[in-house]
């Protein structure tokens, strides 16, 4: 069994609970108040920013060329995706550029981009790659189920295309590639830690969900 299939396994609990949030369910089934979305949207673009910084970190670390340029690539490509909402759903929402980057980050999201760069940063390098990976994988798995359900909003359903595509599909067959390969050379007690980093940040991922639903603010 591959080892990424044992990582799965480990969240099969968290991603049930996932696909049953009702900010996940509003998207399909078209409920969700816009202003939760724009909510969660303007979070996303920052916390996407954070994310391409831990990204970059990961190619900085990583031992091989190849993983290097991958990890250095889809850095700068999410980036464009946060250009992307700019241009599309701020424009949609009446939002600039400098608005959403003045957005205080909730603190869900201060919380699981401080996690993501403090492992980035200074774990052992397949730690990290086990940290960026919930948010390639959550979200693919996500995309492709919210694209089987359907939207009658067509807002909804633009976003459910992005992390439902071929492209971004990709992506995430890479970083599950380089998971899998470095788990390989690894005992038991370094597959331990890259679960529990795995398990951690698919829990950030539950929390961001709520924190979109609730509109989660600093309560002083």
């Amino acid at each position: 069994m591959a080892f990424t299939s044992e990582l799965w396994r480990a969240i099969e609990a968290i991603y049930a609970a996932i696909l049953r949030h009702p900010f996940v369910q509003g998207l399909t089934d078209g409920s969700l108040a816009r202003d939760r979305f724009r909510f969660y949207a303007v979070q996303d673009a920052l916390y996407l920013r954070d994310f391409a910084r831990a990204l970059a970190l990961c190619g900085a670390r990583a031992p091989r060329d190849a993983w290097i340029i991958m990890f250095s690539e889809h850095a700068a490509e999410a980036l464009k995706v946060e250009r992307q909402l700019h241009e599309s759903f701020f424009k949609d929402f009446g939002l600039t550029p400098d608005e959403v980057a003045g957005t205080p980050l909730a603190p869900t999201n201060l919380a699981y981009t401080s996690y993501l760069l403090a492992v980035a940063h200074a774990a052992p390098f397949h730690e990290a790659v086990a940290a960026v990976l919930p948010c390639y994988w959550i979200y693919w798995e996500v995309g492709k189920e919210l694209e089987r359900r359907g939207s009658p909003d067509p807002l909804y359903a633009r976003w459910i295309g992005t992390y439902a595509s071929e492209d971004f599909g990709g992506a995430v067959r890479a970083v599950l590639d380089c998971t899998d390969t470095l788990a390989r050379d690894l005992g038991p007690a370094d597959r331990l830690a890259m679960t529990r980093r795995f398990v951690t940040t698919s829990r950030y991922e539950w929390m961001f969900w709520e924190m979109g639903l609730r509109q989660e603010a600093w309560p002083v």
